[in-house]
């Protein structure tokens, strides 16, 4: 089964790394419309979730979808700004696009940049640069068709206002690139936690929740078309709360509705929609998560058994200058609570920054014990990138060197290596319940999924399609995938 093994999924700042490397591309539709869009996507599963809510915007007024950038009439780069290297990326696919238009001898393809990035950067990129024609902030999406028409005037176009109340939930999003199994649904949208390192809460704007009537119809949905996995998104989902009186929003029936909605109520909610649905959540605030949410995941089979819970650090003075609201003997009570309700099979992923400002030999310990005292599945690791106008950027020197930032990154990744095998280890010999993703990136021949725990299976799948749920027998293991081979029945680890 050496065939078999795939990269690892241990992300770093030295590989593909999630909040700067992603990405993701508008696919083809072809409904006769008159004009192209193209989409590329960077960042998080919420850039992702916000393209299809755009995309749905443009369907709806004139536009079709490319996956080809030379097709498009229009091209978007929805953006992110959570690290340096993410911009640069960016900033090179522009001038890419900027000489793809002169080539193409066509100066009246529009170019546009969407989300963080566009919030930060709006002057530099129209103004000084030129190198985009309009700039649209995450919460201005409505108002595309109409700044579009500006630009097709000869005008260059930005909305960049960030609102209290947007959450786009009337609008339903137009799936890019999906495998038809599972999706993801925007639950809330900004974030009120003001981490010293972080750039979101000045890009995405304040904190606030969406109609949960609204995420339930589209749960119900997305299940009655085929998908059987949903994931509930938000820059930090355990404060997700939402009431009628609170929200501003029409009233609901009692009957359906409680007049207060937590992330535990909601998530039972989404959870009762078919036991058939499986239910995941991104991302957990240690400071936030509470027992309520670990007793409704115990409760329902297709909650997912896993969490991701970001630490950043291990160490108590680090986590203070980060502004993380919490120390590590909380974090390690949250930990506990998990491992004593869900078990010690709940599958836990964290983000680590190595390197940040004053972070001395004994903080990056503190950081290397703290893994090995969890046991993490696998970890989003970066080492710190100062970031304009954060908190940490103002008040905070960023003075550990960058082979020292690079060689602790080192020390961090080789860590999250060997207990990603271990935690792989437990799982040989033991029968998991898959829902099948489609082939294996390796191989056409062979099926993927992805276990309750958010481990990567992949086995062999003659007779089985994607969508469909089966029992594999775990027999083999690397730090970041399972192998294994369908069996008939058996007890499910997860």
């Amino acid at each position: 089964m050496d065939n078999l093994i795939e990269d690892l999924d241990i992300i770093t700042d030295q590989g593909d790394a999630e909040a700067c490397e992603t990405i993701q591309v508008s696919k083809n539709s072809d409904t006769g419309k008159n004009r192209k869009l193209y989409i590329e996507s960077y960042g998080c599963a919420m850039n992702f979730s916000d393209s299809e809510i755009v995309s749905s915007i443009m369907s709806e007024n004139g536009f079709d979808t490319t996956s080809i950038a030379e097709e498009a009439d229009v091209i978007f780069i929805n953006t992110c700004s959570i690290r340096d290297k993410a911009e640069q990326t960016v900033r090179k696919r522009l001038q890419f696009f900027n000489a793809l238009k002169k080539k193409q001898k066509r100066p009246d393809i529009m170019i546009g940049v969407l989300g963080c990035m566009a919030e930060r950067l709006k002057s530099n990129l129209l103004d000084e640069e030129k190198i985009v024609d309009m700039v649209v902030g995450p919460d201005a999406y409505r108002d595309l068709p109409a700044l579009v028409a500006q630009v097709d005037n000869g005008e260059r176009a930005v909305n960049t206002f960030l609102s209290r109340e947007e959450t786009y939930a009337d609008i339903s999003p137009v799936r890019l690139n999906s495998n038809g199994v599972t999706a993801f649904i925007s639950i809330m949208r900004g974030c009120d936690n003001m981490c010293s390192f972080c750039v979101v809460p000045f890009t995405r704007g304040r904190e606030r929740s969406r109609d949960p009537h609204s995420i339930i119809n589209e749960a119900k949905d997305l299940f009655e078309k085929g998908y059987r996995e949903v994931t509930l998104l938000g820059q930090n989902v355990d404060s997700y709360k939402w009431s009628a009186e609170i929200n501003n929003k029409a009233q609901l029936e009692k009957s359906e509705i409680s007049e207060v909605v937590n992330f535990a109520n909601l998530l039972e909610m989404v959870a009762q929609v078919d036991p058939m649905l499986r239910v995941r959540f991104s991302t957990s605030h240690p400071k936030d998560i509470t027992d309520e949410v670990l007793y409704t995941i115990k409760k329902y089979d297709n909650i997912c058994n896993y969490i991701h819970l970001p630490v950043q650090s291990g160490n108590s003075r680090v986590l203070e200058m980060m502004n993380r609201t919490y120390d590590r003997e909380w974090y390690i009570n949250r930990v506990d609570a998990i491992r004593r309700i869900l078990g010690e099979d709940c599958g836990i992923s964290s983000d680590m920054i190595a390197g940040f400002c004053s972070e001395t030999e004994s903080d990056h310990k503190d950081t290397l014990s703290l893994m090995e005292y969890v046991q993490y599945d696998f970890s989003y690791m970066y080492y710190y990138s100062e970031r304009p106008n954060t908190l940490a950027e103002k008040k905070y020197e960023d003075d550990v060197p960058l082979e020292t930032k690079k060689r602790r990154l080192s020390e961090i990744i080789t860590k999250q290596q060997e207990t990603s095998l271990n935690r792989n280890k437990r799982d040989l010999g033991l029968v998991h319940q898959v829902l099948i993703e489609g082939a294996s990136k390796r191989s056409e021949d062979r099926l993927q999924g992805r276990n309750s725990a958010n481990k990567v299976i992949i086995f062999e799948g003659k007779g089985h399609k994607k969508g469909e749920y089966v029992d594999v027998l775990v027999e083999e293991c690397t730090p970041a995938t399972l192998l294994g081979s369908i069996v008939e029945g058996g007890t499910h680890k997860c």
